[in-house]
């Protein structure tokens, strides 16, 4: 099935890599008009912007830190200013900073929290009530298999993500009667830049429990997101579907 978003504005945060960049490409392709926030990747930004207008698509780039909650605020009053609504919300933006417990530092803990979590409700609470008032919209949260599971090492990681799992629920129950769904995407093992920062154990490790035997592509992950925010899915909220290849089962 072709998923066709013509005439209808997307929310990415944490859009210029990975993840991000293949959910901001697959809408643009699906004839959206698609904003984007990045923290510091300007050139990259700036790259995927040119990309997408050569194609065609109506494209906003947001330098924005997504921990910060007037920056997400500034965000969403832009796009509306620009565009007149937003149908869409892709809380995408995370990090990882990995130790075991006893070696995690308070800054690390707090810096994981405050950019996967905190960020979900910034975002989230700055379209809250434009799509109220339109009484349609779809928020669609990326979270992880690891806060369905755990993992040793990531318990900031975990926490953040188990968090926008009942974050998510929550605020599905919120915005039900007021036609917003809020779905959560819990991607497993991605080939991206943030996966290849573990070691060659963990990901050997990570894949063997894979039962498709393979990583998932970030279009896979998309492709996912793409199916939540469409009318397809207009009778499902407060969902976590797992794009993991069988990992979490």
């Amino acid at each position: 099935m072709k998923l066709d978003f013509t005439d209808r504005t997307v929310l990415v945060t944490g859009g210029t890599r990975g993840i991000g960049r293949a959910i901001v490409d697959a809408f643009a392709g699906a004839g959206a008009r698609v904003a984007f926030t990045y923290r510091s990747a300007t050139a990259e930004a700036e790259a995927l912007r040119a990309d997408l207008e050569a194609r065609g698509a109506e494209v906003l780039a947001f330098q924005s830190d997504a921990a910060s909650t007037a920056s997400a605020q500034e965000v969403v009053d832009a796009v509306l200013a620009a565009w007149g609504r937003l149908d869409v919300l892709v809380n995408n933006a995370g990090i990882t900073r990995d130790g075991l417990m006893l070696r995690l530092t308070e800054e690390d803990w707090d810096a994981v929290i405050n950019t996967n979590l905190k960020s979900v409700f910034n975002f989230a609470r700055a379209a809250y009530r434009p799509m109220m008032k339109q009484r349609s919209g779809a928020i669609v949260n990326i979270s992880s298999v690891v806060g369905v599971m755990g993992n040793p090492g990531q318990t900031n990681y975990a926490a953040s993500k188990a968090g926008i799992i009942g974050f998510s629920k929550s605020l599905a129950k919120e915005l039900g009667r007021r036609g917003v769904t809020v779905n959560v995407v819990a991607p497993g093992y991605v080939a991206t830049d943030m996966t290849a920062e573990l070691s060659e154990q963990a990901r050997e490790a990570m894949l063997g429990a894979v039962p498709l035997g393979r990583p998932a592509r970030p279009e896979d992950v998309a492709h996912a997101v793409l199916f939540l925010a469409s009318p397809a899915a207009a009778y499902i909220t407060g969902h976590v579907l797992h794009v993991d290849g069988g990992l979490a089962m």
